[in-house]
């Protein structure tokens, strides 16, 4: 046999052990070690005694999202509120009159001052139309010019808008009350969409990132037009969708289908309908809000604030309706659940579903499933569920999220370790562009758990290099329904893979370790200059 490209002369950490080369023939690998190194091939590479790993597949990110928002004034690096100001100042200096400035990245915890008002945008960009988003996108600030244009006796359920002493606006728009926007803004262009992702996913492969689950399309707070879909067609028939793309499709946009084909899209399409590089997933619903917002859903009131528990985006009963619906359908289900009692909700629901319909392999999942207490984390293991933390969080929101909590509930947040203890498969993500999403510095993230301050959040929760590697390559893959193609280096597979500098599993190398090269499919894709 012939095949395509022998890689030799490297460090292959399979997933499954170790080997010296990789043999690829169409895109998928077809030998190891001596194996492929006897077969005859159009080519032979040399990758200099590199070391390489299965791509990086991200479980949980946002890519058109954060593709788009490169063109946004960058937020992220505001240490108080009048840098917001000064940031947006300078964005209207080079705008038209009436136009729009949009800003995102911003952290109220981070923030002297806190969260920028609608007078203080007035004053920073008058006659402008203004709207700065949170860093978790479960709020936005904007200024008076958008005010004056959104229908604010009719805020939808699972939203609110703030208001000051006197009751008036202060400009911030929290949960679906972003809703109230979308007359403005909605939908978003598809050629719009098609180039945030093709500059989203050629900064992927600089990072590694070889596959990723997209978390919500079509509809709810996250998506960007009912054509998204075709967006993502379009991007990959013009070659610039450049990593494989498994897309969770929000729950508003399933409906209850004739001829008893139950509920979901329309022609019947559900999980799994598509191919190697473009596939729809799991069903996307939010249950709650953010931690470092203050939103989500808890038993106890967050620190400081005895009168806030947070809320739930939907009312409970029909996360319960939804969820059964979707699960009777045959869909893999995606539930947003950060605070604790959104958590026991979500497992109330799906207990009930599993209980009604038994599925053996549903893979239904929590994302984020932030604030899990012990007693619940016994559950979600009992009902063989998947939990979707990101790692990367503890890093950059990790000092928020503890502000937000206290002492007694730190343990509780955003646990690691614990879910591997229990016999789950753990999966790793970034939610971009909430946080910087290389897979590298989550890697690190999840060895170390040390917030931006230095305090290690939840010590138990540390997990070895190679536990957070698997989990940013197989856990990622089987929460896709994709371990079968991607998160190991075996024949048989699709040859995806990054070339790094040092080892990963080595946690000295953490620190200074860096993608060579990214490969999609056994073709180079990316190299660094």
């Amino acid at each position: 046999m012939r095949v395509d490209t022998v890689y030799e002369n490297a460090r292959f950490l399979t997933g499954t052990g170790e080997s010296v080369a990789l043999a690829v023939l169409n895109g998928r690998i077809v030998a190891l070690d001596d194996d492929a190194v006897a077969l005859s091939a159009k080519r032979r590479v040399d990758l200099g005694g590199s070391v390489v790993v299965p791509g990086f597949h991200d479980a949980h990110n946002h890519m058109a999202w954060f593709g788009m928002a490169l063109d946004d004034v960058p937020l992220s690096h505001c240490r108080g509120v009048d840098e917001v100001y000064d940031a947006v100042a300078r964005r209207a200096a080079e705008t038209p009159p009436g136009g729009w400035i949009i800003g995102s990245g911003y952290d109220q915890n981070k923030l002297v001052g806190g969260h920028p008002t609608r007078q203080g945008l007035d004053r920073a960009a008058p006659g402008h139309l203004v709207r700065l988003k949170h860093t978790s996108g479960h709020m936005t600030v904007v200024s008076s010019a958008v005010l004056e244009r959104l229908d604010l006796a009719n805020v939808p359920v699972g939203g609110d808008v703030v208001r000051d002493e006197d009751g008036s606006p202060t400009g911030l728009l929290r949960e679906q009350a972003q809703l109230l926007l979308r007359p403005l803004t909605y939908p978003t262009p598809v050629e719009t969409v098609v180039r945030g992702l093709d500059r989203a996913s050629e900064r992927y492969l600089a990072e590694g990132i070889t596959s990723v689950q997209e978390a919500g399309i079509g509809g709810g707070l996250v998506g960007e037009t009912p054509a998204e879909l075709a967006a993502y067609q379009l991007a990959r028939d013009r070659g610039v969708l450049r990593v494989r793309s498994t897309v969770m499709v929000a729950a508003s946009v399933l409906h209850d289908l004739d001829s008893g084909a139950g509920f979901g899209l329309d022609l019947g399409m559900r999980t799994g309908f598509g191919d190697e590089w473009l596939r729809i997933g799991a069903m996307k619903l939010f249950a709650d809000g953010s931690l470092i917002g203050r939103t989500c859903a808890m038993h106890e009131p967050f620190a400081g604030e005895p009168d806030n528990v947070g809320y739930f985006q939907v009312p409970e009963d029909e996360i319960a309706r939804t969820i059964g619906a979707a699960h009777r359908a045959g869909w893999q289900i995606a539930t947003h659940a950060i605070g604790d009692r959104a958590i026991t909700v979500v497992l109330d629901a799906y207990e009930a579903a599993l209980k009604a319909d038994p599925r053996p392999d549903h893979r239904h999942r929590i994302e984020h499933c932030a604030v899990l207490r012990p007693e619940e984390l016994k559950r979600l293991a009992s009902l063989r569920l998947i939990a979707s933390p990101q790692g990367r969080f503890v890093n950059e929101i990790g000092d928020g999220m503890r502000a937000a909590l206290g002492p007694d509930r730190e343990p509780w947040c955003y646990r690691l370790k614990s879910l591997l203890d229990a016999g789950c498969v753990l999966p790793a993500s970034s939610d971009r562009p909430v946080v910087e999403g290389a897979p590298l510095l989550a890697l690190a993230d999840m060895v170390r758990r040390k917030t931006a301050s230095g305090v290690v959040l939840g010590p138990d929760e540390r997990l070895t290099p190679a536990e957070a590697l698997r989990a940013y390559t197989y856990g990622s893959a089987y929460a896709a329904f994709a371990e079968k193609d991607l998160g190991t280096l075996e024949p048989g597979k699709l040859a995806d893979f990054a070339v790094l500098s040092a080892d990963p599993t080595d946690e000295s190398t953490l620190d200074s370790i860096h993608v060579v090269a990214t490969a999609v499919g056994g073709d180079i894709v990316y190299e660094r200059s």
